[in-house]
């Protein structure tokens, strides 16, 4: 085996939450990522959205989801959900009457 068979092609995780769930089977998901700035030496926060391929349509706003890259579904789908780490609507309890 040569060296290139040998090594697997390590897939980018992300963690963001959910902004949008109007789509069929795809969500759209905001990643916020912090960084210092090369000359203004400030730590400067950047967000970037991601439209992600969700099968069962589990997701729901407001959730905090986890995300991997994978072979594009489409023109701008190439993210697949992995899990829902939390959801606020989980969080609150049912009102008793």
């Amino acid at each position: 085996m040569t060296k290139q068979q040998d090594i697997k092609k390590v897939q980018r995780t992300l963690v963001g939450v959910v902004v949008s769930d109007k789509m069929d089977k795809t969500i759209v998901v905001k990643v916020e990522r912090t960084y210092v700035h090369p000359r203004l030496r400030k730590v400067v926060r950047t967000d970037k959205t991601y439209k992600v391929h969700d099968e069962e349509s589990v997701a729901r706003v407001g959730d905090s989801v986890e995300i991997c890259e994978g072979r594009p579904v489409s023109k701008t789908k190439y993210m697949y959900l992995r899990r829902v780490l939390s959801s606020p609507s989980a969080a609150v309890e049912p009102h008793l009457a």
